[in-house]
């Protein structure tokens, strides 16, 4: 027969309030106490009822993280170094791939809503998800503008473009295209777009966008990177939204006879730990994702806690100098 709270206060020699209080640490208990509360479980092999205990508490110590994709290098290393500091210091986490699917994201959303989460994290590409307005609920996007009221952790994707292009520029090309995401949602690594475009203006260059769907397969990426070059011959300089697309570029131009980088110079975006120890050669923007882990983490418990934060946390890029561009 499974061991209950009274049969604990029994061997402890103590009443049931004071175990429930050393169960849920409230108020001052001596170690002596302690110590035979804790014996006693033991000997029972008590298992504290964790439902009664976070509706005593007021708390779940459940983060709900809410992304794309594990499957995108940058998705997964960053969800990897989100629940490995959650786990170490306390938290349960739950993880819902979105993939680009507003509907799922919805169900997932009211999953983590009815297991009753402490917070979540989201990196989503989707728009018009209702359950994001919950007052009740905190909640810290990473590289994503929601509302006024959620925090955005991010790096630096302004410098980020303005360093991509300019890399290419002076590394010799003209005829520069850049590939990015939907402008229609609303995420900060839009304005790689826009510093891209200035920055060709401003060297008398004329910009070109492909516009790449995230949620498309490798198929039809491919058919979308091909006809780049059946569109622009003369293209001599990529910068790719991310460093999956680049490789996949990489290889495609490599296909067609293209020498990289004397034919074809090739700038990616994320430089993920896998990717430049599997393709050192690619250069691409390095995000610094352990540091943006840990200030999501850091502005979740201060929200947690009722705390005002900042609207905009942004962190700096660097250059990974491959042999491509």
């Amino acid at each position: 027969m499974k061991p209950k709270l009274e049969d604990v206060a029994k061997i402890a020699q103590v009443s049931k309030t004071t175990v429930s209080r050393v169960l849920n640490n409230r108020g001052y208990i001596s170690e002596r106490t302690k110590n035979n509360v804790y014996q006693a479980m033991e000997e029972l092999n008590y298992q504290p009822n964790s439902a009664a205990r976070q509706l005593y508490q007021q708390k779940t110590n459940i983060i709900g993280l809410l992304f794309p994709t594990v499957a995108n290098p940058f998705f997964g290393e960053l969800i990897l170094e989100l629940e490995k500091k959650l786990y170490a210091k306390g938290y349960v986490v739950i993880i819902g791939n979105s993939m680009s699917d507003p509907e799922k994201e919805r169900h997932y959303m009211n999953q983590l809503l009815s297991n009753q989460v402490d917070a979540l994290i989201v990196g989503t590409h989707n728009i018009g998800i209702e359950q994001y307005n919950n007052r009740n609920l905190s909640i810290v996007a990473i590289d994503r503008i929601m509302n006024q009221d959620i925090p955005d952790v991010r790096s630096d994707n302004l410098n980020g473009g303005i360093i991509a292009t300019e890399r290419l520029i002076q590394q010799g090309a003209h005829h520069i295209i850049h590939t990015n995401g939907p402008i229609d949602v609303n995420t900060p690594a839009n304005l790689r777009q826009t510093v891209y475009e200035q920055t060709m203006q401003k060297y008398g260059l004329k910009p070109i966008t492909y516009t790449i769907d995230f949620s498309l397969s490798y198929e039809e990426k491919s058919k979308i990177f091909s006809r780049i070059f059946q569109d622009h011959p003369n293209v001599d300089g990529i910068f790719a939204s991310n460093d999956t697309d680049a490789i996949q570029i990489y290889h495609i131009a490599q296909q067609l006879g293209k020498r990289i980088p004397e034919d074809l110079k090739l700038i990616g975006y994320d430089g993920t730990q896998l990717m430049r120890c599997m393709h050192p050669y690619l250069t691409t923007i390095i995000q610094p994702i352990s540091q943006i882990a840990d200030k999501a983490i850091e502005i979740l418990e201060q929200r947690i806690q009722n705390k005002s934060t900042n609207q905009e946390h942004i962190f700096p890029v660097q250059l990974w100098e491959g042999t491509t561009g």
